[in-house]
């Protein structure tokens, strides 16, 4: 039976589907919500068998843990440590991107299940700013627990027709709040002690770019293999967000070379003939990020757009275009690499 959708584009709507939507959580259900990065995969955080479902919906492994999503920055004592070692800089990093797409991972306090942290002994918490998932999460009073509203490991949905096309039939509700204004999960960082500043490490690189951090502590980029299997916060996992469509990174143009007989389609960041790409061959489609110029913040609220839209169209392969490695776009080349990595690895 196809899942309902409710949509929120009018005061009596939004309440509606808050309402129903904090009730099936209250019941240990889930629920597809939007966020501001991607839509989530909701369910009461602190209830096990609720969040079980969320795995069962998602086919996901149980050893990657989830994202908790707090109604509040208040609630974060309830949930996580903070050690004293690093409480004013938390602190800062909380009182300056909360509500908004950064996510700490801190020593977890034991009402928080394993099955969300993967067994870990910590875990991953923030505060999203979109107005629909913040009236559900405080009306629910709870904080919950919300991994991409997508199967395990495929394209993460920015609209609620994208949760349709990866989870119809598989949940109970989906919360229609429009599209995604990042496009891009969240930023994941660990901060550890300090001299004379404190460590700042991206465990994932999102919205929240490492100048963005700069202010507040050395920025360390997690320098871990894409192809080490290890995880220690949510979208680590070597292959991730992928097409079902095989899909190749390029460095450079000289790179591909095309087998007679094969479709291809391109994934470009500015669509302009001068960066070597668009003439290598005779395409089936182009879809391009940030038409013109290149704009960074433009690509990724329609990254995962454009590659759903790509993977759609039955060709053998997707090449893609490598973007500028700053800003957003460290986000999307790390997202780009995990999704072709089945092909290299």
């Amino acid at each position: 039976m196809p899942t309902p959708i409710l949509q929120t584009d009018t005061g009596p709507l939004m309440h509606k589907a808050v309402e129903e939507a904090a009730r099936l959580l209250r019941a240990g259900e889930i629920v597809a919500l939007p966020t501001e990065t991607v839509y989530g995969l909701a369910a009461d955080a602190l209830n096990p068998q609720a969040v079980a479902k969320v795995f069962e919906a998602k086919e996901r492994p149980s050893f990657d843990p989830l994202i908790v999503h707090l109604p509040s920055k208040k609630m974060l004592d309830e949930v996580a440590e903070v050690p004293a070692s690093i409480q004013l800089i938390v602190q800062k990093l909380t009182e300056k991107m909360w509500p908004g797409p950064l996510t700490l991972v801190l020593p977890k306090k034991s009402c928080v299940p394993d099955i969300v942290t993967a067994g870990l002994p910590t875990v991953a918490v923030r505060v999203s700013k979109n107005a629909v998932f913040r009236r559900v999460a405080e009306s629910l009073g709870r904080p919950i627990a919300a991994p991409s509203a997508n199967r395990f490991g495929s394209i993460s949905p920015t609209s609620a027709g994208a949760v349709v096309a990866e989870l119809d039939d598989r949940i109970p509700l989906i919360v229609d709040g429009g599209a995604c204004l990042c496009g891009l999960e969240s930023t994941i960082i660990k901060v550890e002690p300090g001299s004379p500043k404190p460590i700042i490490t991206i465990l994932r690189p999102g919205p929240i770019t490492p100048e963005d951090l700069k202010l507040y502590g050395k920025v360390k980029h997690l320098t871990r293999s894409v192809v080490d299997e290890a995880t220690e916060a949510p979208g680590q996992l070597a292959s991730h967000y992928a097409p079902r469509t095989p899909l190749r990174l390029l460095s450079k143009p000289s790179d591909f070379t095309p087998i007679p007989g094969k479709k291809y389609a391109l994934l470009s960041y500015r669509g302009d003939s001068s960066d070597g790409y668009t003439q290598l061959t005779d395409w089936v489609h182009v879809q391009i990020l940030s038409p013109g110029k290149g704009k960074l913040p433009e690509a990724a609220v329609r990254f995962f757009y454009v590659l759903r839209e790509l993977d759609k169209l039955g060709v053998d392969e997707i090449i893609a275009e490598p973007m500028h490695e700053h800003g957003m776009g460290i986000a999307m080349m790390d997202k780009l690499r995990r999704a072709s990595v089945k092909q290299v690895a």
